[in-house]
């Protein structure tokens, strides 16, 4: 009796240990076990195989015993008997895979290498043959519907007859033409005539014959549909360019503070100098990036934003404008997006304007920060769009769109073309969302509008030589905009810099058992290092946490790094109790050497750490500590190799 279990090992493991048995009885219990398990013909035909090896060796071999020669007969005439009774086995040398050689799950990954229908048609009949196994018919028939799509693309043609009802239907959704639909219903009905295959063929049919015939869509303006309801934008004077609108350029809004230029402005320029050329290389236009200043100081920026990216620097300077202020600021800007378009009659304002001759920018960039967020909402609902807020990334590309509301009717399908994609954390806070800003059938929705998170694109290198246009926008101030007046103001002291540091111990949620010591813990790390700086989530800045004594300090929302708070890029970030929110991770992970702690095995930071360490923070910080301060461990170690070590 054979100590092996054909039932426990592939054909393939079964023919590894086949080579080392040379006794007949144990082949002949490993026979009868494959016959009476998965009675795989493939098994038993290498069983009978090594049989064979073994009894050819014997025969050729000197003073063997009689029982033993007998043996070897008696195996050699049931060779004979079980060769005769399993048929024609060695058709199985010709198929391009034979399933009797594989586990269902070594079957699945396999039979997608195989491209030709005949073939898959010679493999499910081998199968059919042989095992007849339920679950590998599946897979057979699955790749034999896939093929014969492929194939039906390729060729433009679709026999019906080759497909399940499934398969025909994914087939039909790439046909646009009725005759060839006409010509597939001929086919089935001539073939199987199946009720189901019929009528998919029919509705696809009524359905391309709708696209080409589309039913004229009734608009009703809101305000006669909902005439009980308030429309606070129903009466905008300024409202343009709803259908065949012209819309050119991508605007940046550069803000200033303290009168200097804000790194978030240079990087928005240079990304959409990027855009630019790109977009202009795909669409052969020559559409620039527009640069707006407003201020009491700005001219003298000009040339900067130039250098940075800009084509055009549209400004407006007045000492009235020092500090930032929701009115002047968005009808200043919105004037100058319509300045040259039909919409400034209605204001008596100059409609020409020499340097543009378009309705609105077809896109519009705002740095997320403060006034940033004000001013983008503002001035996008001043003209009438969207907004997509607090971005990490933009780009530009077609979009095939199926939204009715878009479309215009149920089942049709639109390419929208040069459309801004703008991508942000969305509201679960582990995953990013892309926003779309498209029109529907009664109107245009421009400028396409997006505020972006400082320090999202990489800071460009000024180019001084570039040359540019530089525009002064001239209008009077209304004084009802100025509607605060400052008669006096201190300046606060300089927030909290956590950039520039070696390392950076950032707190989260985990402090929650007990927040005053988790951050006593925090900053005792932090003081193992030469350099570095204690910052922490937006959980720790929004929860209800109590905290006593000096460590307060360390929790305000000057500290807080992410999407809403600082970025860092330091050599060592420590993020202890922290899960890993999207939000978080835009601020932290172009950190050279990321450690995480956390108790959870699955805590999303794990994704991007180079280190994770599975524990409770107020176990394990105090052991780094501890082991920073003895010399166990040094800093460099830590962050000296990228998590690239797997000690």
């Amino acid at each position: 009796m054979s100590e092996i279990d054909p039932g426990e090992h592939t054909v393939e493991q079964l023919q590894d240990e086949l080579d080392e048995i040379d006794s007949p009885r144990e082949l002949e219990g490993l026979l009868d076990a494959e016959k009476d398990g998965k009675q795989r013909k493939t098994a038993q035909e290498a069983i009978r195989a090594r049989m064979r090896a073994v009894s050819t060796d014997e025969d050729e071999a000197v003073d063997e015993d009689t029982e033993t020669e007998g043996e070897y007969r008696e195996s050699a005439d049931e060779i004979e008997d079980d060769e005769s009774e399993a048929g024609d086995v060695d058709k199985s040398e010709n198929l391009a895979l034979d399933p009797g050689e594989y586990d269902i799950a070594e079957f699945g990954p396999a039979i997608k290498d195989v491209e030709d229908i005949d073939e898959l048609d010679a493999i499910l009949d081998a199968e059919r043959a042989g095992e007849d196994r339920e679950n590998v018919v599946t897979l057979i028939e699955s790749r034999i519907e896939k093929v014969g799509e492929s194939e039906a693309d390729e060729d433009g043609e679709i026999d019906p007859t080759e497909l399940s009802t499934a398969g025909l239907g994914n087939a039909l959704q790439g046909i646009d033409d009725v005759e060839r639909l006409q010509a597939v219903l001929d086919a089935e009905r001539a073939g199987e005539d199946r009720d189901a295959a019929t009528n998919l063929i029919e509705k696809r049919i009524a359905s391309v014959q709708e696209e080409d015939e589309p039913d004229e869509i009734e608009v009703i303006p809101p305000e006669e549909k909902h005439p009980d309801l308030d429309h606070p934008t129903a009466d905008k004077q300024y409202v343009k360019a709803l259908d065949d609108g012209v819309y050119r350029d991508m605007w940046v809004y550069c803000e200033t503070q303290a009168g200097e230029l804000v790194d978030v402005s240079k990087e928005m320029l240079g990304k959409a100098r990027e855009l630019m050329d790109g977009y202009n290389d795909a669409y052969d236009e020559d559409e620039r990036v527009v640069a707006v200043l407003v201020g009491s100081d700005v001219e003298k920026h000009a040339e900067d934003v130039i250098a940075y990216g800009a084509d055009v620097v549209v400004y407006h300077e007045d000492d009235q404008l020092e500090r930032f202020q929701h009115k002047p600021y968005t009808e200043l800007f919105c004037d100058m997006a319509r300045a040259g378009a039909t919409p400034g009659e209605s204001r008596g304002r100059e409609t020409g304007a020499g340097w543009r001759d378009y309705d609105e920018p077809r896109y519009t960039v705002f740095p997320a920060t403060n006034n940033g967020r004000d001013l983008s909402a503002l001035v996008q609902g001043e003209l009438d769009s969207g907004l997509a807020s607090d971005c990490s990334d933009l780009y530009i590309e077609e979009s095939m769109i199926s939204n009715p509301a878009k479309t215009g009717r149920p089942g049709a399908k639109k390419e929208f073309e040069r459309v801004l994609h703008m991508k942000r954390p969305d509201f679960s806070g582990f995953e990013y969302s892309t926003i779309l800003c498209l029109d529907n059938p009664t109107r245009e929705f421009h400028p396409q509008g997006a505020s972006v998170i400082p320090g999202s694109f990489d800071l460009p290198e000024p180019d001084h030589d570039r040359e540019g246009e530089i525009v002064e926008h001239a209008d009077e101030l209304d004084e009802e905009w100025l509607r605060v007046s400052v008669t006096n103001h201190d300046r606060l002291d300089e927030g909290v810099d956590l950039t520039g540091h070696d390392v950076v111990v950032a707190m989260g949620r985990g402090i929650g058992d007990s927040p005053t010591e988790g951050m006593e813990l925090g900053l005792d790390l932090r003081d193992a290092f030469d350099d570095a700086a204690l910052g922490v989530s937006r959980g720790i800045v929004t929860g209800a946490y109590e905290f006593a004594g000096h460590v307060t300090e360390y929790t305000a929302e000057e500290r807080q790094i992410g999407e809403t708070g600082q970025v860092v890029e330091p050599d060592l970030y420590i993020a202890a109790g922290i899960s890993g929110a999207v939000q978080h991770k835009v601020g932290m992970d172009e950190s050279e050497t990321i450690i995480a702690v956390n108790t959870d095995p699955d805590a999303r930071i794990r994704d991007f750490s180079d280190y994770f360490i599975e524990g409770d923070l107020f176990d394990v910080l105090p052991t780094l500590t501890a082991a920073l301060e003895s010399g166990e461990l040094e800093p460099q170690e830590l962050a000296a190799d990228g998590g690239n070590n797997d000690d």
